[in-house]
């Protein structure tokens, strides 16, 4: 796992490390079962609070993303499927309000916007490996 913190972001240190592993999780490079470093371990590799991955850790975890248990350690949960698919469709529509936002704010046409999101899409699905070709 790899983490990069920017202290130009707007973004809190905390959410930079709660982002970076959901989207980590989200995309499949961090598989349930997979065992996160501890938060002193990870504090100190960033070069941040405990406190700070701390409460990145208790909002993944509160959000089903890992588990953690005394003595045990931290681990990236089993999520189910349709959990997965329904947190990647937040996440692409928060996208979306965005380039629908920046469109208008550009005085870009629907119909531009539309026809870019189709030929990224499409060639998103010509380069998609998990098998899935559509989206239901």
């Amino acid at each position: 796992m790899t983490l990069f913190i920017s202290n130009s972001s707007d973004d809190a240190i905390y959410l930079q490390i709660e982002n970076q592993i959901k989207d980590q999780i989200l995309k499949g490079e961090l598989i349930p079962g997979t065992p996160l470093p501890s938060m002193r371990i990870l504090a100190k590799d960033l070069r941040v609070s405990v406190i700070t991955v701390q409460k990145a850790y208790e909002n993944l975890s509160r959000e089903g993303f890992i588990t953690s248990g005394v003595g045990r350690g931290t681990f990236v949960s089993d999520i189910k499927a349709s959990v997965l698919k329904e947190k990647n469709l937040s996440l692409v529509e928060e996208a979306v309000i965005d380039a629908a936002r920046k469109a208008r704010r550009g005085g870009i046409d629907k119909e531009k916007v539309i026809a870019l999101f189709e030929k990224h899409f499409n060639n998103e699905v010509g380069n998609d490996d998990t098998g899935n070709k559509e989206f239901k």
